[in-house]
């Protein structure tokens, strides 16, 4: 750790209200010694910290690893490897909430947590580039903490390849629980619960079920939507957000350099900053919700109704619809069966995992030559696929990538196969459009990059919708039904970007507080 960094430590370790004791299994590999290099320096900044080798039966299998013990006794959470990276936050939120330091949960999820009855055993394979994976070790660990029937270890895949192999973990981050496969991807610690509180999901519709109607109901948590929470709350009506997970597409975004006036961010940095601020007023935020219908007001004035995948609905006088888009597939034989196992979607989390393999990209948009950049440092070798006859990303990335030794760009090619053998991914097929003859390329992942489709199946015939399955809008955000709203990527509105959702989002707000002060009696309307 630099000396800034050991001061912002220092810093967050005042926390600490209880002395811990991290027990650490070592070797005499560089890894190793890079570790008691880190747990030294922890332990160097508070009082409440000390370190030791792990002795006889304390010695762990993976090696580096460490545990974290509080009065002797173990809190059932472990890191295998080096947690800097991404996951150097988890490794500070570890300390913490081991020393004593309450977690930023909500009581009534903390007790969920401490309820559980039984044993689980989770493993978590993470990379330390996956911006995914902090959230899933976070929950996991906190789960440990609090509950002395959890355990936890996360393993940084990179450290340890022959077990990775072993397991086919082809996908960060990958959850194992008491051995067996449990999940893969983001998941925040309401759906972990879900998923082994069988009665959470019940529980939370029937109180959704119970709410009064919303004055302004607004779909979907990400920029648009947040900024869209934040005018109408500012207005002093009823306002809720109903949310699949709040942050939407950013949380996969890595770098964001074009944020006027944030010259450099990250996509999950970003999307905390989102939900921190629509908390700082009155809305009620329903996470983990998946929207599956809507039912428009049936008269003018009247209630529009949400339904949610739970089975429970929400009604409200006006809506805000920013569902957002979710990436594009390329639809052929054998990507299905092997996503997660060689067919991948985001290079930065699981890109780690092919160090030293053969890859290939498809798009060859910023998204997809950016992609190729940073893969071509980590993999033997990138083969692109571009569908038209030359490259669409910035020539700024173009010229990059044109300086990288170990990729290929082939142009005019349609993808038509994701060849594997059962297990994993051993090449693709694709058709050069010239020639339409058929060519193979062998290779262990395949990378898509190819856009995004906008989340609005759920909306046909409820509203416009264009053939593209944008929902329709006009210059206030206006969809076709009156008082329902719509901003976003999942509109007609052009330029997909994170700065203008958040505008879009705030302007449909503000056209749907219009549609209501218009819709209310006249005192109403003077007291609003």
């Amino acid at each position: 750790m630099d000396e800034t960094l050991k001061t912002q430590l220092k810093g967050y370790l005042e926390n600490l209200r209880e002395p811990i004791e991290l027990v650490a299994t070592l070797n005499d590999v560089k890894a190793s010694g890079d570790l008691e290099t880190l747990l030294g320096d922890i332990a160097q900044l508070s009082d409440k910290v000390s370190w030791r080798r792990a002795e006889g039966a304390e010695a762990d299998d993976r090696v580096p690893s460490f545990t974290i013990l509080r009065g002797g006794a173990e809190t059932g959470l472990r890191f295998a490897g080096i947690p800097l990276g991404h996951e150097f936050t988890s490794l500070v939120l570890a300390l913490l909430h081991s020393g004593g330091h309450p977690p930023k949960v909500a009581p009534e999820v903390l007790e969920q947590v401490k309820g559980l009855s039984g044993e689980f055993h989770f493993e978590t394979y993470f990379s330390l580039s996956c911006q995914n994976c902090p959230d899933v070790v976070q929950a996991l660990n906190v789960m440990a903490v609090f509950n002395p029937g959890v355990s936890h270890v996360a393993i940084d895949g990179g450290l340890f390849p022959d077990e990775v192999e072993a397991r086919k973990v082809m996908a960060v981050p990958s959850v194992y629980l008491n051995g067996e496969p449990f999940a893969q991807g983001r998941m925040e610690l309401e759906q972990i619960l879900a998923k082994i509180d069988t009665g959470a999901a019940d529980r939370a519709a029937e109180a959704i079920d119970a709410k009064e109607p919303f004055d302004m109901l607004i779909v979907g948590g990400g920029p648009a939507g947040a900024a869209a929470a934040v005018y109408a709350a500012r207005k002093g009506i009823r306002t809720g957000v109903a949310s699949e997970r709040f942050g939407g597409q950013v949380l996969d975004t890595m770098a964001i350099e074009n944020f006027i006036s944030v010259p450099h961010t990250e996509g999950p940095a970003l999307a905390a900053s989102l939900e921190a601020h629509v908390r700082d007023y009155d809305v009620d935020i329903m996470n983990l919700q998946r929207a599956t219908a809507l039912t428009p007001a049936t008269q003018p004035g009247g209630l529009h109704r949400i339904t949610l995948e739970s089975g429970a609905t929400l009604d409200a006088r006006s809506i805000v619809l920013s569902p957002g888009a979710r990436w594009r597939q390329m639809n052929v034989p054998g990507e299905d069966e092997y996503r997660n196992r060689g067919v991948a979607y985001c290079p930065h989390c699981d890109g780690p995992l092919f160090k030293g393999k053969r890859v290939a990209v498809i798009g060859g948009g910023n998204s997809g030559v950016e992609a190729a950049i940073d893969l071509a440092g980590i993999v033997a070798h990138v083969t692109l696929i571009e569908f038209d006859k030359q490259l669409r990303a910035d020539e700024v990335l173009q010229r990059k990538l044109r300086s990288l030794a170990n990729v290929t760009v082939i142009t005019q090619a349609l993808t038509t196969e994701v060849r594997g053998d059962g297990g994993k991914v051993t090449g693709l097929t694709y058709q050069d459009r010239a020639t339409e003859q058929s060519h193979t390329v062998e290779l262990e992942g395949i990378f898509v990059q190819i856009g995004l489709v906008p989340n609005t199946e759920w909306l046909k015939g409820a509203l416009d919708l264009s053939p593209r399955g944008e929902i329709e809008v006009n210059q206030r955000g206006e969809t076709s039904v009156p008082g329902i709203f719509a901003a976003g990527d999942a509109t007609t509105t052009p330029h997909k970007q994170i700065i203008i959702a958040m505008g879009e989002g705030a302007k449909s707000a503000l056209s749907a507080f219009d549609y209501l002060i218009r819709q209310a009696p006249a005192e109403e309307a003077v007291a609003a």
